[in-house]
């Protein structure tokens, strides 16, 4: 029977709900909105499935990963794909090939207002709501069993997401049914809380007194790939950033992401794909329009099948792994001193109590008031 006694051990993967023949364990979110598998004792048999599809530990499969992998900085060469991708769009062109013969697609997408959920595409329109960055940890409900469903009735799937979630649903599957699975996942940074999501959502609207009707977490089409702010379209009009700049303050990350077991090059993928930050070592001129480049990292012979099979719809370089190690790829994300604060604030208080003490906001008042003080320092220092 798995039971969580540090939240720092589970990262919300699904597995062992999903094992679960009798039911016997749901998700339930916690104050932050984190879902933490709960075991209904009444329905359980013990069989001990639930603990043995863990794979959130350093132990997790890497029996089909080369001894280390491949790395190559890729660009689409369809430039309305680049501009509508969070990078080079990479993710298109292997989603696309996977569609086009006749595959399904599972990524982040919304539900709701705005949700974000692992959802399944089997058309290229449903596919591109997949597109973009997506700072929240997506809800999985029953997608590692409808991923089992697919393959079991012979279809190739390919799934992307966090690490986690790909050593998760790999572990699930198992050896048996692998073979028709291609496992995508990015490097990750760390996830916030589906709730802040949530309540910013809420909070941005009733700043504005107008409902949201579009979103994009990294809108490099208006700021250019290397800046990292959000764009929220109001139906009446207007728009607001800040949530990013919470997520780069590491303050309101799942516990787990603290001591992430995929920050390494042995990845629980077939095919690892993120922004090619330092991509200029490898070509300095794939990127000097700032409209995005991906890294490529080819983690198994069928990550090599895949890319010799897109390599025609992209421009395709070889790099070395050495400039490629971006922190993520070497260690997890280190939290703020200020993130079990973060947190104790968010559940007693509220997001807009958060907001005001955490958010950029705050953080522009305190730049105002010290430059005032030095302002008044000169001219008292000046006589004047």
């Amino acid at each position: 029977m798995i039971e969580i006694r540090d939240k720092a051990d589970c990262c919300g993967c699904t597995a062992c709900a999903s094992i679960c023949a009798h039911d016997a364990i749901t998700m339930r979110p916690d104050a932050m909105g984190f879902p933490y598998p709960v075991v209904d004792e009444d329905r359980c048999v013990d069989c001990g499935l639930c603990e043995k599809v863990c794979a959130f530990n350093d132990h997790y499969d890497t029996s089909l990963n080369l001894p280390q992998p491949d790395a190559y900085a890729a660009r689409h060469k369809d430039m309305e794909e680049v501009e509508t991708s969070r990078s080079g769009a990479a993710f298109i062109a292997i989603s696309d090939y996977v569609l086009e013969n006749g595959g399904v697609v599972y990524g982040a997408g919304y539900t709701d207002h705005f949700r974000v959920v692992h959802k399944r595409a089997i058309t290229k329109e449903e596919r591109d709501e997949f597109k973009g960055s997506k700072y929240v940890q997506s809800d999985m409900n029953t997608v590692f069993r409808q991923v089992r469903k697919d393959l079991k009735d012979g279809l190739t799937v390919l799934f992307s997401g966090t690490p986690c979630q790909t050593a998760g649903l790999n572990s699930y599957i198992g050896k048996k049914l692998r073979e028709r699975l291609i496992l995508v996942d990015i490097v990750c940074h760390g996830v916030p809380g589906p709730y802040l999501w949530r309540d910013y959502i809420a909070y941005l609207e009733k700043k504005q007194g107008d409902k949201i009707c579009w979103v994009n977490f990294r809108d490099k089409q208006k700021f250019g790939w290397t800046a990292h702010k959000e764009t929220f379209k109001f139906v009446k009009g207007g728009g607001k950033m800040s949530f990013t700049y919470l997520f780069y303050q590491h303050i309101m990350f799942r516990p787990s992401c603290g001591k992430c077991h995929y920050t390494n090059t042995k990845r629980p993928s077939d095919i690892t794909i993120a922004d090619f930050w330092g991509w200029e070592k490898t070509d300095p001129n794939i990127n000097a329009d700032d409209k995005g480049v991906s890294l490529i990292l080819v983690n198994t012979e069928k990550g090599h099948e895949i890319l010799d099979a897109i390599k025609d719809s992209m421009t395709v370089i070889p790099a070395k792994l050495e400039d490629c190690l971006q922190p993520n790829l070497q260690h997890p994300s280190v939290f703020s001193k200020e993130w079990r604060n973060f947190e104790r604030d968010y559940e007693r208080k509220g997001f807009e109590y958060v907001m005001k003490k955490y958010g950029e906001d705050n953080w522009k008042k305190k730049l105002r008031k010290l430059a005032g003080r030095v302002k008044r320092r000169i001219r008292k220092a000046l006589g004047l």
